[in-house]
């Protein structure tokens, strides 16, 4: 469950969390094949905010299991290089997740707590946070300083969920602006592309 599926790890640099950033500073960045996109400004910091929509045909059962698959979902996560459980207890889990950037960018790695919660109608909330001081710092990565988000998953029906994923992050180092601004709308667009496409396999 700590399925936590790292997914937080997607975050691969960029996150919010509900209530940072009010529903009317969402700005539409791309509608694309099913998938919606925005991007809200953070107050404080240089990089923006994510948050990807969109509807899968599959039932609630299949969604999750493809997110509790810690090391599997990295496969689906935008730029994910590697991703690990390191801990699980009760409805926490902690995840290291190691993602691929372009050169000269040093790669990136992030460590985030991964809180799960059920929802009345059937569905489930993953808060994601980052916890950069978990674990010693990795040679050769820098750590990412900051992660704030969210994984929701609502039914629609018996064969349909709505999944939204929210982030916001401090990549931490030095992150040219067009990596930022590319970052921002690929990883839900490719992530949210990623876990539909295996989701609704035969």
């Amino acid at each position: 469950m700590g399925n936590v599926h790292s997914l937080s790890l997607c975050i691969g640099l960029a996150l919010l969390v509900a209530g940072v950033v009010q529903a009317e500073d969402w700005q539409l960045a791309k509608d694309e094949g099913g998938i919606q996109v925005y991007l809200a400004p953070v107050e404080g910091s240089k990089y923006k905010a994510y948050r990807g929509v969109v509807t899968i045909n599959a039932d609630m059962a299949k969604v999750k299991a493809l997110q509790d698959d810690v090391a599997g979902s990295c496969s689906w996560i935008h730029e994910c290089k590697k991703q690990e459980l390191i801990k699980q207890e009760g409805g926490k889990s902690w995840t290291h997740s190691y993602f691929n950037t372009p050169w000269p960018v040093t790669p990136r790695d992030s460590i985030i707590e991964v809180s799960t919660e059920t929802t009345p109608d059937g569905g489930l909330v993953r808060h994601l946070l980052g916890v950069p001081s978990y674990l010693p710092e990795e040679k050769g990565y820098v750590r990412v300083a900051k992660v704030d988000g969210l994984w929701k998953l609502e039914p629609k029906g018996d064969d349909a969920v709505q999944v939204t994923y929210q982030l916001h992050t401090e990549p931490g180092g030095s992150v040219p602006s067009w990596l930022a601004n590319s970052f921002v709308v690929d990883a839900p667009f490719n992530t949210l592309k990623g876990l539909r496409d295996l989701a609704e396999k035969p």
